[in-house]
């Protein structure tokens, strides 16, 4: 198929793009490369792409500049689009709300009328486990309601899940959103705790540990999570037929529109997580203990048995196994 995939020089974007030029696809990677974090580790990703693939297409657009993404989609005419592409974190969102409103509303918006325009036959785009908000039940389940967010992060992507569903219901555009639950492995984002804390560590710098280290958070391993990416690509969303406005579930519709959990669905403290990286570094952390930060949530579980029972999705890869593989990537990319 023909796939275009926006956030490839991003940590998510980046595998998806070599895992579906890997199986056959044709991919038209897309990304501004941003300075928001290290302009040359999304080099890296790219490069390594182009050098595994030369096919690879990589356009450096921005997703909030409609007539370009307009242009791209015309010219290309994807048959499906995984969206990744967004400004990401939770604490960046109350420095700089309006980076938000431009990537992830306007962006997403482009995103939209691309595929409407052009035929496209599914779109899976990037929500977050972030959209859960002030709820406590555990474990999140995409059948709760999900009205109260505590970052303006968690409501774009809120917002992104509703805009979804107004163009399943008006176009009949087959969307399906993926409720991120903090993702990491080799070739991560440096503003993510585990690449924060392994530099920290090596270099001798205590590490700040919010909540006391008693977040509690599904850390998802990147390969379980891009598996769960291609196996939701290749199931096109359809209606649920069992849907009723009487008794409205948040997760399916009448319309072809899914939403997922995608995660491990086996939350680690974060205490432990610092462990088990000390264990594979080596070494042992100077911890500075803190309080919960604004926007944040104390513990984020997944139920993704609605992924399980529809695609086949099974993560498997313990925080043992994936930390270390972490460790070897950055100390073989940094050089450590």
């Amino acid at each position: 198929m023909r796939i275009l995939v926006t956030g490839t020089a991003g940590f998510i974007g980046s595998h998806v793009a070599l895992r579906l030029l890997e199986r056959g696809d044709d991919v038209i990677g897309v990304d501004n490369v941003n300075d928001y974090y290290d302009v040359n580790l999304k080099e890296a990703r790219l490069a390594r792409i182009k050098e595994r693939y030369p096919q690879f297409v990589e356009k450096r657009v921005d997703v909030s500049d409609r007539d370009a993404m307009a242009r791209l989609f015309s010219e290309y005419q994807p048959e499906r689009v995984v969206h990744l592409a967004a400004q990401a974190g939770v604490r960046y969102s109350i420095e700089n709300p309006n980076a938000y409103v431009d990537a992830n509303l306007v962006g997403f918006m482009n995103i939209l009328e691309g595929c409407r325009h052009n035929n496209v036959k599914h779109l899976v785009y990037a929500s977050s486990s972030s959209v859960y908000g002030a709820n406590e039940s555990m474990p999140f389940s995409v059948h709760d309601n999900v009205d109260h967010p505590l970052s303006l992060y968690a409501a774009s992507k809120k917002a992104n899940e509703l805009m979804a569903h107004t163009y399943s219901n008006l176009y009949n555009l087959p969307t399906t959103g993926l409720r991120f639950f903090t993702v990491y492995g080799p070739w991560g984002r440096p503003d993510m705790a585990l690449f924060i804390f392994t530099r920290k560590i090596l270099a001798g710098e205590p590490i700040d540990v919010f909540n006391h280290g008693n977040h509690r958070r599904d850390f998802t391993y990147i390969d379980d999570i891009v598996e769960g990416v291609l196996r939701t690509l290749d199931s096109v969303a359809t209606p649920n037929p069992e849907w009723s406005g009487a008794q409205p579930d948040p997760g399916t519709s009448a319309s072809p529109y899914r939403i997922y959990n995608i995660g491990s669905n086996n939350p680690v403290e974060l205490s432990r997580f610092i462990e088990v990286l000390e264990d594979r570094l080596g070494k042992k952390a100077e911890r500075n203990l803190l309080p919960l930060q604004p926007g944040d949530v104390p513990a984020t579980y997944a139920d993704v048995q609605a992924l399980i029972d529809d695609v086949g999705y099974q993560p498997n890869t313990p925080v043992e196994e994936g930390i270390g593989r972490f460790v070897e990537w950055y100390r073989d990319y940094h050089k450590v």
